[in-house]
């Protein structure tokens, strides 16, 4: 039967959804820089972002479970960190994390045409994670934008998972909220990667689950013992994985 169904899912995929998510990402895309201009960056992310997130979810279609948002105080400003497993994993949070946030996002990105651009407009934090002295620049000058319950997205493993077990963190993240004295709020995603699986497009409907665990502090954290805060936080995304 699971045959059956993805045969018959080949071509809506290719002559409904594909053209529809090229179509709506430049729309709102489009939309994202006018109420920049008119409005404000966290209107137009909320319109434009978090509208094309939710209505290309739908329309693939992926069905989002929420668990812990009681655990985000949205007068506050966090670090976040999620596991990495799909594309979808960025519709997810954007669609239905319910914070204002900036992306830590590859540099290769900023190359794609509309979304690129809006992106660096929105205040995306593109990296050269080619260059660590350019990457830890970027992510230096993103400290003044995360006030007033804006908060900063990282994908510690840096890139996706090929094989759905959670990779070795990266620094960066711990890195920033030591230093600025930010919360860190870990984030698990879970079947993304059966929707969407990385360097593919085999794309299925399927269903999400987005845990948002309790926020961890960083008092007494600083650069000597930071290995013992990546682990904390990563035994945290393990644990419902």
């Amino acid at each position: 039967m699971k045959k059956i169904m993805y045969v018959i899912y080949q071509p809506y995929k290719w002559l409904i959804f594909a053209p529809y998510l090229v179509l709506s990402t430049v729309f709102f895309s489009c939309v994202s820089l006018i109420l920049i201009a008119v409005a404000t960056p966290r209107i137009a992310s909320l319109v434009g972002g978090v509208l094309w997130a939710r209505l290309n979810s739908y329309l693939t279609p992926i069905f989002v479970q929420v668990v812990g948002r009681e655990n985000i105080d949205k007068e506050k400003s966090y670090v976040i960190i999620a596991n990495h497993q799909s594309n979808y994993d960025i519709l997810a949070l954007y669609g239905w994390l319910g914070v204002d946030f900036k992306w830590v996002m590859k540099q290769e990105l900023r190359k794609v045409p509309f979304l690129g651009i809006c992106c660096e407009k929105l205040g995306h934090i593109y990296i050269d994670r080619s260059n660590t002295k350019a990457a830890l620049e970027s992510i230096a000058a993103a400290r003044k934008k995360i006030v007033n319950g804006t908060s900063v997205l990282f994908f510690p493993e840096g890139t996706r998972s090929k094989n759905r077990k959670l990779g070795r963190f990266k620094k960066g993240a711990f890195k920033m909220a030591v230093d600025v004295g930010l919360p860190i709020l870990p984030v698990t995603i879970t079947g993304t990667a059966d929707i969407l699986p990385p360097k593919t497009t085999n794309l299925v409907p399927g269903k999400v689950k987005m845990i948002i665990h309790k926020p961890i502090s960083v008092s007494g954290y600083d650069d000597d013992n930071i290995q013992d805060l990546m682990k904390k936080a990563r035994e945290i995304i393990e644990s419902e994985l």
